[in-house]
């Protein structure tokens, strides 16, 4: 069992985990039991960002509709339309050492797919977690249990790698945003049509 942290809280991953190069990314959630009664499918995304903040190229973002970043350091394990059973949800494979050396941010995100039209949001969203594990030793390192009341949001930031000083760092984010993917792909820079 790994660290469970809180809102806000940073942890270092290389520096604790010395040789961590390839991790998976879990993300769950749950569907609260009186909800709209259609079918929610939640869709995480990672976008991969440069010094300004922003993607360095439209590939930079990594989602059910781009499986894999052009380094191969970053692979989408695939959708899940429903989030039944136990467990992740989504995954995301991270390769640390194939990572570009102009990214120095990788943001964890989820949304609601066709939110608005579905009248649906994160406050019908119950359990919802991101956990980092070791892939090469199976091994928990940390997790983060969003626990906030997103009432009408239909997204979320989950939380962030980030380079540090050579090392490799997480911060759990926890962001609600109003406007579903659009919104988080304008703010990161991904034109959208």
């Amino acid at each position: 069992m790994g660290i469970s942290l809180k809102k806000g809280q940073k942890v270092s991953l290389t520096k604790d985990n010395p040789g961590l190069k390839k991790l998976i990314v879990g993300l769950g959630w749950d569907t609260n039991k009186f909800d709209t009664g259609g079918d929610f499918d939640l869709d995480s995304a990672a976008f991969l960002l440069g010094e300004n903040g922003k993607v360095t190229s439209q590939s930079d973002f990594v989602f059910y509709g781009n499986l894999k970043h052009s380094s191969s350091s970053v692979i989408h394990m695939g959708d899940n339309r429903t989030g039944d059973g136990d467990g992740d949800d989504e995954q995301i494979a991270i390769d640390l050492s194939k990572v570009p050396e102009n990214i120095i941010r990788i943001i964890f995100t989820a949304t609601i797919y066709e939110a608005e039209e579905r009248r649906q949001n994160f406050g019908q969203i119950s359990n919802a977690y991101i956990r980092i594990v070791d892939e090469d030793v199976n091994n928990e390192i940390l997790k983060y249990d969003l626990g906030e009341d997103f009432s009408i949001e239909t997204a979320a930031v989950f939380g962030e790698l980030y380079k540090n000083n050579g090392e490799w760092k997480f911060n759990a984010i926890g962001s609600g945003y109003q406007g579903g993917l659009a919104a988080l792909c304008i703010n990161y820079g991904i034109d959208i049509d």
